[in-house]
């Protein structure tokens, strides 16, 4: 007979002896169990014996095939032909195995119809032939996997977050750059992805000044990966925060939020983005947002601003110097594919829903180059003018350091060839697709031009007709 020893603890307190609640507890769960455990093997000891009691099932057979059960429950569903050892589980004959299930009617043709199609399906599909797909598909798969692994790496960081926060609750009260540790930590960490994985270097680190404020505007890639790294760089070697204009779906993606808090990202308004530059932080916007990272040719590295001005309103607003941004080969880690491009962005500027598939993970060299600063005269220059500019600029790093048309395979290369200067002519190919992507742009600033100032007697129109905003990351 099975038993419990139940450990009592007694104190005393003015005399009487109490037991306490917790043992009270202890003691009627036992109880419980065991008269559980007690009444369910009766019960099966009382089932075993009446199916073993003479004419069971055929007085159970009688039962079901009454007009009435047939009504109520519907007719045996008929599973297979089986030779039955154990036969008094079920209500046969010798060969037939019928299973009594409380369908309704309506149901019963289409629960016996995928009875049949699984049948079908195990005795006729050639599981050799779909090893064999497996395995001619599976590089297409993985093309397609990476993407999620990057945004399994975001997750891992979001979950990092959230444990360091729970861990040192305490020390929040006490220490008021509580959140440096885990911005300098996920930042050591993507700055070894992007060393291993892309071999990622930063030129032109110098142009960021240590304090004071600076706008970053750079070409949006398919994925933001360089603007991670750039994050991480100053995070380590500046010690500075780079805040970031993010598009409004990011916020919406689950627990992304705590993340975009920690790396100060924000789908800001035009106030918003002249303060934060006003309170001396560094910003970085891509103008082209979601658009130009998704829809731009990767053969022509075309700028997709289209006839936005949040970004030239912040600049005059707030007054900041802008640093322009390149990332080469910053289209060739992932991709969108052609196939299908014009259709996904028609859904996009019909709804503003991202829905075009990403591939891609390649090891591409990725190298960012930070321009010179740009200054203007802030009283007499226009917003257009701005844009011109600083367009001008990007095309024209574009020009400088990027390889055209883009190669996937060129790029990988990269990373073991020797870096050399480009030369001053470049090949046919190279120059059509450069005058395609800077059709009426005009000619990029000298090498000795380190600071550009734009008056009011320079005008520039553009020719893409797009709504004014910030775009972003």
């Amino acid at each position: 007979m099975p038993y419990i020893l139940i450990s009592t603890q007694i104190r005393m307190e003015c005399g009487p002896t109490m037991v306490q609640t917790s043992t009270l507890v202890k003691v009627a769960a036992g109880v419980f169990v065991m008269g559980s455990t007690g009444l369910y093997l009766a019960q099966k000891s009382v089932q075993w014996k009446v199916r073993a009691l003479p004419h069971y099932n055929e007085s159970l057979k009688i039962v079901f095939e009454h007009p009435k059960a047939l009504e109520a429950i519907g007719a045996p569903i008929s599973v297979g032909s089986v030779e039955l050892s154990d036969r008094a589980h079920n209500y046969v004959d010798k060969t037939t195995s019928r299973v009594n299930v409380a369908w309704p009617g309506f149901l019963q043709p289409h629960v016996e119809v995928l009875l049949l199609w699984i049948t079908w399906a195990v005795d006729y599909i050639d599981l050799d032939y779909l090893e064999y797909l497996l395995w001619l598909l599976l590089p297409f798969f993985i093309l397609f996997i990476f993407p999620i692994f990057l945004v399994l790496f975001i997750y891992g960081c979001v979950i990092f977050v959230h444990i360091y926060g729970h861990r040192h609750q305490i020390r929040e009260a006490y220490h008021t750059s509580y959140w440096e540790g885990a911005r300098v930590a996920i930042a050591s960490f993507w700055d070894g992805v992007g060393n291993v994985w892309h071999g990622y270097e930063l030129r032109g680190i110098e142009n960021v000044p240590d304090e004071g404020p600076a706008l970053f505007i750079y070409y949006h890639g398919c994925l933001p990966l360089d603007v991670y790294y750039l994050i991480s760089k100053l995070v380590i070697h500046k010690n500075r925060s780079l805040h970031c204009v993010g598009d409004k779906f990011i916020f919406k993606i689950p627990g992304w939020r705590p993340l975009c808090k920690l790396f100060s990202i924000t789908s800001g308004t035009v106030e918003e983005c002249t303060e934060e530059l006003k309170e001396g932080n560094l910003l970085c916007i891509a103008p082209g947002g979601v658009r130009e990272a998704l829809f731009s040719d990767p053969n022509v590295y075309d700028i997709l601003w289209g006839k936005r001005l949040g970004f030239a309103k912040v600049i005059i607003g707030s007054r900041t110097p802008v640093i322009p941004m390149f990332t080469e080969n910053c289209r060739e880690s992932f991709r969108t594919p052609e196939w299908g491009r014009s259709f996904f962005r028609w859904i996009y500027e019909k709804t503003k829903i991202p829905l075009c598939p990403i591939y891609g993970g390649f090891p591409v060299k990725m190298v960012t180059h930070l321009g010179k600063p740009i200054y203007f005269d802030f009283d007499t220059v226009t917003p257009e003018e701005v844009r011109k500019t600083v367009k001008r600029e990007i095309r024209a790093m574009i020009k400088e350091h990027q390889r055209l048309p883009g190669s996937v395979w060129q790029g990988i290369a990269q990373r073991w060839s020797a870096p050399s200067k480009k030369k001053k002519t470049d090949e046919p190919e190279q120059a059509e697709l450069l005058q395609r992507n800077g059709a009426g742009a005009t000619s990029p600033m000298s090498d000795t031009e380190e600071i550009v100032v734009l008056r009011r007697d320079r005008s520039g129109t553009e020719d893409d007709a797009e709504v004014d905003e910030l775009g972003g990351i």
